[in-house]
């Protein structure tokens, strides 16, 4: 049998790892957990943290979702928009332009011919400005929320918590998840800020409060 040079790296790193010891380190987990601020507060950080990073930020009571989520739409000219299979219909009820529902059927370069797209989230870090999208129903694949060029994430201030410690443990290690900071943005060769390259150029986050 002829031995192959990938044959003998690979027999080599088994040969390594079988004569390596477990360490006898254990490693820290003292992360800093449960950290909580008032609802007004928590508000405030992520909008400055979203702001900070070129996202909109509108903010705006439960029963007025549908009139500002058909706001933004119609202000960015969005006539056609996708949505995640299991997004709240009510969400969408004051906006006036064509909505399609997301499915597998559909290929990721097709979402592009959408105008943008709305999609709820998991869980929001006030302090890093991150907002999680896990692949619920809600919230969908993750090529709906990166090829169209707008993206409207609604964010429940119930699931806003302080940092990024208190965000991963509300997440499901085992999902599909999605790190939002702001519209998709590089820098070229000359540091000249380019957006739009990985996802989308326009993130609109409605941030929905008690009061």
């Amino acid at each position: 049998m002829t031995t192959t040079a990938r044959d003998t790296v690979l027999g080599r790193i088994r040969d390594a790892l079988a004569l390596a010891s477990a360490p006898a380190t254990t490693v820290p987990r003292a992360y800093r957990t449960g950290r909580t601020l008032p609802d007004a507060e928590r508000l405030a950080l992520l909008t400055d943290r979203l702001t900070d990073y070129k996202a909109q930020v509108h903010p705006c009571t439960r029963d007025r979702t549908a009139e500002v989520i058909a706001g933004v739409l119609r202000e960015r000219g969005a006539r056609r928009v996708g949505v995640p299979a299991q997004l709240d219909e009510r969400w969408l009820g004051a906006y006036d332009g064509e909505v399609v529902s997301d499915s597998s059927d559909i290929p990721a370069p097709a979402l592009g011919e959408l105008d943008g797209v709305v999609t709820a989230s998991a869980v929001s870090c006030a302090e890093t400005g991150t907002i999680f999208l896990d692949g619920s129903p809600d919230q969908g694949r993750r090529a709906l929320s990166l090829v169209p060029d707008l993206h409207v994430c609604v964010v429940d201030l119930s699931s806003v918590v302080v940092g990024v410690p208190e965000a991963v443990a509300r997440l499901v290690p085992e999902r599909p998840t999605t790190l939002i900071s702001g519209p998709s943005a590089t820098s070229d060769i000359e540091l000249e800020r380019v957006e739009g390259v990985h996802g989308p150029r326009t993130l609109a986050v409605v941030i929905r409060t008690d009061a």
